[in-house]
């Protein structure tokens, strides 16, 4: 494999954040709002028919069918899309964060799957697994030369069956096999932890169904171990977002009651609304509010928000409301620019259309689509400088983004991501080896933490010396 296909494959996961949308679910289609094109649905009618009497084969009918709505839906933008039942079912897990698996979280390392932590209680950790042990083949399947979507696939599977993992454990050099019985699975979207007393880092890595209740649980055992908190980090680096209620509710833990955190606007009324920090606006019908016992001091306790590139959407919501309402100082980098909401409707039992349904703003009345939310204090990845940062899709880089079809390309951004393209690669041939992985978020290595816990405690910080601020979009009607 060439140094450019390694390199292009190590930041294949880094590439696809953002992808995930904020959304609402409703559950039944809107009827149309305007007559129907008759003309030209008999063409399609014409084109269905010419393609099913003469094409060199038969073809299936329901797939030519899928594949017409499916090729509509794309043409709009990047995050509008037709689930078919296999596709839906994804969604619905990513939201739920509920799945059929062994429970790890994995990156990847030399060409190999790495363990970031198995999530507590799962098939994986009872089956001993650690941190850092590289998985370097699954079943009967090299792990080398896959991707990481494709490894998590194999890894997942249906209820009570198994799958055997083979593991090398750096520190003991050497590598053993482990039968494991697949379960269903809740991801972790909320770490946390004191990092030294008074300070505490509280990691979000997606919006999910219940990351407002591991959000407040956590919460609760960071302040019972240290009452009298002086500093909190909010680590959204890396969260491509989620559901749109999650994020208000976070923002709500830390803002006074009732004050905006977003606003939505589009074509059709229902997508109109302004969200408050109130339960009225993140709670469904019904529901206990988790925010509820959470102490009082957490919504004044000194807060730093880190970000990166990868940081969208429901993360970028959180992030523009501390921002606009100076309750929090924002670190890092400059975020992807996901500024729309997507709205989720159930065709049939099986299958559902997510399509963008309107822009956000943060309070100030910001759109930061295709900008994203400029950091107060703009940070380096390493104190080295950037690695990877220069080649992370962000959503002016994707096709079709909302507001950019007629955006001129951004050719400093091109030439920059270029450039560090080619420096990555001429070090991979150099050295015969992949670039050295940034640190765990989290850990004692991690440079941005370190650099965000000096802020807070009023010392030096080691700002980013080459971050260069993006170009907003051109303006464009709605």
């Amino acid at each position: 494999m060439s140094a450019k296909l390694k390199v292009a494959g190590w930041l294949a996961l880094g590439a696809v954040a953002g992808a995930l949308t904020t959304m609402q679910l409703q559950a039944n289609a809107r009827s149309s709002l305007s007559p129907l094109p008759l003309e030209e649905l008999q063409q399609l009618a014409a084109v269905f028919g010419m393609v099913k009497s003469d094409y060199v084969e038969p073809v299936d009918e329901k797939k030519l069918i899928n594949d017409a709505i499916a090729g509509m839906v794309s043409g709009l933008d990047p995050h509008s899309q037709f689930f078919d039942k296999k596709n839906f079912k994804e969604f619905r897990e990513g939201t739920t964060g509920k799945f059929v698996g062994v429970g790890i979280e994995i990156g990847m390392e030399d060409g190999l799957v790495k363990i970031v932590s198995p999530i507590e209680g799962s098939p994986a950790f009872r089956a001993g697994l650690k941190s850092g042990d590289l998985i370097s083949k699954i079943d009967d399947t090299l792990v080398r030369g896959l991707g990481l979507d494709q490894a998590v696939k194999r890894m997942r599977g249906e209820l009570n069956t198994k799958v055997q993992l083979t593991i090398y454990r750096k520190s003991e050099n050497r590598s053993f096999p482990v039968t494991i019985v697949r379960e269903e699975i809740r991801a972790q979207s909320v770490r946390g932890k004191v990092v030294e007393p008074g300070y505490a880092w509280l990691r979000v890595s997606q919006f999910q169904d219940r990351t407002v209740e591991d959000f407040a649980k956590k919460l609760e055992e960071i302040y019972k171990q240290e009452p009298n908190l002086k500093g909190l980090v909010l680590d959204l680096r890396n969260d491509p977002g989620g559901l749109l209620e999650a994020s208000v509710a976070i923002s709500s833990a830390f803002l006074s009651r009732d004050v905006e955190v977003v606003s939505t606007n589009g074509q059709i009324a229902d997508s109109k609304a302004s969200f408050k920090a109130s339960p009225d606006y993140y709670l469904r019908r019904g529901g206990n509010d988790p925010l509820k016992k959470l102490p009082a001091a957490l919504k004044k306790v000194p807060m730093i928000v880190l970000v990166n590139e990868g940081s969208a959407s429901a993360s970028e919501i959180v992030a523009g409301a501390l921002q606009d309402h100076k309750r929090a100082l924002i670190m890092g980098a400059q975020t992807f620019g996901k500024g729309s909401v997507q709205t989720v409707r159930q065709l049939s039992p099986d299958t559902a259309l997510k399509i963008t349904t309107a822009r956000y703003y943060t309070p100030s009345g910001r759109s930061i689509q295709a900008t994203g939310i400029v950091p107060d204090i703009q940070l380096d990845e390493t104190a080295e400088g950037n690695v990877f940062a220069a080649l992370r899709t962000r959503e002016a880089d994707l096709e079709k983004h909302l507001g950019g079809k007629d955006e001129v390309k951004d050719e400093a951004r091109e030439k920059a991501r270029e450039e560090a393209r080619q420096k990555l690669e001429a070090e991979y041939a150099k050295k015969n080896e992949p670039p050295k992985p940034l640190p765990e978020f989290g850990s004692a290595e991690d440079f941005q933490l370190a650099q965000a816990l000096n802020q807070l405690k009023g010392q030096p910080v080691l700002v980013s010396k080459t971050a260069v601020e993006r170009k907003a979009e051109a303006k464009t009607g709605e």
